[in-house]
């Protein structure tokens, strides 16, 4: 067992983000604009959603940001300073009065540019403007940046070049002395994961989602992270989901988010079931938990969704993705095992995933489930469903069935007393104390 003294001396070397501006220690939470309203957007929907948020008392459950996405400016930057100019119309009091009723609230705000000439919208994006337009987001109060890849100017292609790109609005932004979490929407392109850890907070890792379980749409033609031609959008959960999946090892608490993009829950493309998937897939793959519904018109049904303390607490846990351990085909998709190793060493996250068109019974063995931590397959757990609150007590293998288009999903406690007091254990349970010790305080210089 390493003495506690030593871990004392490793612990803050383990603990190093590869890029800390003071924030994103865990996956932000949050609403952004863009899947509901698109371009449609002006100053009464971003307040309205603030005050929605703020009575349904979202804060509480770490929906902390309001992100105004694309089309809120002009399509000329002002000619005598070069700055942006917000569309006087759809915000007749300026984006700092917008912000200032959003920090009234309680929330953070952020809003949307693009690493390139022009936004997706077409507005004018920041591409040379960079050291401007990160100064004026200071000014306006802006906490959050979602930075998009459109009309880049062929500064694409390989990872040097995009790196480049996107590390001048880093710099800028930290530059401007403001706390700003910086959100990369690069589409998974140019293989961001490998570079985008080290100047950014989380970055897309596939194209933009569709409200559908796995509606196949040409405009989204990869089914696979490592597939040729264009990521797209109009992406379904599961092409999202499949994308993801071997992506998970490139992100974590020291490293940063693979962002699997807004949630759909709530917009009405998908059953009560499919959104519990999708809502427990981006919450075990550690990606944003960004909602992106109609907030005074969602549903009881799809409010307790957003808001299951267990799940969400799994997202927010410090530690890695989850890992899938198999995937087997069944009709119309495929039954996935998904496990998460949390910051507890004696509890672990399991998860089945049905995306075929059948309910599918199996045996589920522990020598699968504990194959990366092989101590713990001769031992004793307490399983407590996250969706139903039902538990189990388990030991080397269980049975169940798993719904079409579903998830089950547990929480397993060791209960073996001689497990839970090995030496390893221990070790694990202080690297994991003295890391959180130091991002605390990391927090508060900042």
């Amino acid at each position: 067992m390493i003495p506690i003294p030593l871990l004392a001396l490793v612990a803050p070397a383990l603990c190093l983000k590869a890029f800390d501006n003071g924030v994103g220690h865990t996956p932000q939470m949050g609403w952004n604009s863009w899947n509901k309203y698109g371009c449609n957007i002006n100053e009464s929907v971003i307040i309205s959603a603030a005050e929605t948020m703020n009575q349904l008392g979202l804060l509480q459950y770490g929906y902390e940001y309001i992100v105004m996405d694309d089309c809120y400016q002009l399509k000329e930057r002002d000619s005598e300073t070069g700055k942006i100019v917000v569309d006087p119309q759809r915000f007749p009091n300026g984006i700092k009065y917008l912000s200032d009723r959003v920090h009234q609230l309680g929330f953070k705000f952020g809003m949307y540019s693009s690493a390139g000439k022009f936004t997706c919208g077409r507005y004018p994006g920041s591409l040379g403007y960079e050291e401007l337009d990160a100064q004026t987001f200071a000014d306006w109060g802006v906490d959050y940046l979602k930075y998009d890849n459109c009309f880049n100017e062929g500064m694409s292609g390989n990872e040097k070049i995009s790196s480049d790109r996107y590390l001048k609005m880093s710099q800028a932004l930290n530059a401007t002395g403001r706390t700003i979490f910086y959100s990369l929407c690069q589409w998974g392109e140019d293989n961001v994961w490998n570079w985008g850890t080290t100047l950014s907070n989380s970055w897309r890792v596939t194209g933009d989602i569709y409200d559908s379980f796995n509606r196949y749409d040409d405009r989204c033609p990869c089914e696979s992270f490592d597939c040729a031609g264009i990521q797209g959008n109009s992406c379904s959960m599961v092409n999202i989901f499949e994308k993801a999946i071997p992506l998970a090892q490139k992100s974590g608490p020291f490293e940063g988010w693979n962002d699997l993009d807004s949630l759909e829950v709530g917009n009405g493309g998908m059953t009560t079931n499919e959104y519990k998937a999708h809502f427990t897939l981006w919450a075990i793959l550690k990606s944003p938990l960004v909602l992106g519904n109609d907030l005074p018109r969602m549903s009881q049904t799809d409010f307790a969704i957003i808001t299951n303390k267990d799940i969400i607490a799994i997202n927010q846990d410090f530690s890695s993705p989850a890992v899938r351990v198999w995937k087997r085909a069944v009709k119309g998709g495929h039954l996935s095992l998904l496990v998460n190793k949390l910051a507890d060493p004696y509890v672990f996250t399991v998860t089945l995933f049905n995306s075929g068109d059948r309910k599918e019974r199996l045996e589920v063995k522990f020598s699968d489930i504990f194959f990366d931590h092989p101590g713990f397959q001769e031992s004793s757990f307490t399983a407590r469903d996250l969706w139903t609150n039902e538990t189990m007590d388990v030991k080397q293998r269980f049975f169940t069935a798993v719904n079409k288009h579903s998830v089950k999903v547990w929480n397993f406690v060791l209960t073996d007393t001689v497990a839970a007091n090995s030496g390893w254990g221990a070790n694990l349970r202080s690297i994991w104390h003295l890391c959180v010790d130091t991002i605390l305080v990391s927090k508060q210089i900042s």
